[in-house]
């Protein structure tokens, strides 16, 4: 698999796990955690993780201060919502196009970073499709303006669809798997996404 050179993936990982009932980023899962393996899985096509922390960040900075390509943010506003912490971690990223994948989805791997990569152009690429477009998002270097710019309120997906979105069609569980209930977590460590 051929991989860019340079290529940042923002992973907010900055909320309260509210629906979840229990801190999710630490949450056991394949030897590790999940959020262990989200960056483990970014780091095998994407040249760097820019981590978005907030909630419990001083045990996050710590768990990643020496993990080579592992850059931790904190975000002193992620009570303002996801919104706050993608924008913080795209203030530092270097890459032309960039990735941006949730802190609490293990299951995407590698080679669905790869497909959606391939897809790149001068628009924003989802793995699935519009009524269910999945994550990784693979970002356009314009729109990281428009994101530094933008009121903390707004919504990301507003953002995105403001300019040309490009959705291939992937019919994989992996893209919209992401760990938010304990219905989510038991279901992840079954195996029956």
């Amino acid at each position: 698999m051929e991989r860019p050179t340079q290529l940042d993936c923002v992973m907010p990982a900055a909320g309260l796990s509210s629906r979840m009932g229990n801190w999710k980023m630490m949450l056991p899962y394949q030897q590790h955690t999940i959020l262990d393996e989200s960056i483990e899985n970014a780091l095998q096509f994407c040249s760097r993780v820019i981590l978005v922390v907030g909630y419990r960040g001083k045990e996050l900075l710590e768990r990643y201060r020496e993990k080579q390509n592992v850059k931790v943010v904190v975000n002193t506003d992620y009570k303002q919502g996801m919104f706050s912490s993608i924008q913080q971690g795209v203030r530092h990223v270097e890459s032309e196009h960039f990735f941006i994948c949730h802190g609490d989805m293990p299951c995407v791997y590698s080679k669905i970073y790869q497909k959606v990569w391939l897809a790149r152009g001068l628009f924003t690429v989802f793995p699935g499709t519009k009524d269910k477009p999945g994550h990784p998002v693979l970002l356009p270097a314009f729109i990281k303006e428009d994101i530094r710019q933008a009121n903390i309120e707004e919504k990301m997906k507003r953002l995105i669809y403001r300019h040309n979105v490009v959705h291939i069609g992937l019919e994989i569980s992996e893209i919209h798997l992401d760990v938010d209930t304990p219905e989510a977590y038991k279901k992840l460590c079954c195996g029956s996404q």
